[in-house]
């Protein structure tokens, strides 16, 4: 169920977590920050080093399948190198919630639905390009 929610700006440095993310083909930049907003996937756009405004699908919570404990916000931004970003400043607009979190029987049933969470993506992005709110590189 997507849901738009009033915009919230949540920026940190990029902390090495497990690296599961990157095994599963979707690489991460993860940040430790305090958020109450709910555990899921959500839409939205990064600034990350020189990449800017850039679509990307966020994650926060726990991430129940690959048998973690740590509540975490992990952003995967669409369409740029897979390079370590560690220490380097992200910040994130959420601008939409899509689905929320849960634990799957198996890795391949997380896979499709990654899969299935990216495709949603695109299509969202294609109708909203721009963010609703300002933000700057290292803010």
């Amino acid at each position: 169920m997507k849901i738009n929610v009033q915009p919230v700006v949540l920026s940190g440095e990029v902390t090495r977590f497990q690296g599961n993310g990157r095994r599963l083909g979707y690489p991460t930049a993860n940040i430790r920050v305090e958020t109450d907003l709910k555990e899921g996937v959500y839409f939205g756009f990064a600034n990350l080093v020189t990449f800017l405004e850039k679509p990307s699908l966020i994650f926060i919570g726990v991430p129940k399948t690959m048998g973690d404990s740590d509540r975490r916000v992990e952003v995967h931004i669409l369409d740029i190198p897979d390079v370590d970003y560690y220490k380097n400043t992200i910040t994130v607009s959420i601008e939409l919630f899509h689905r929320s979190n849960h634990r799957f029987k198996t890795i391949q049933e997380l896979v499709n639905t990654m899969h299935a969470d990216e495709a949603a993506a695109h299509e969202w992005f294609k109708l909203h390009s721009l963010p609703s709110i300002e933000m700057q590189a290292g803010s």
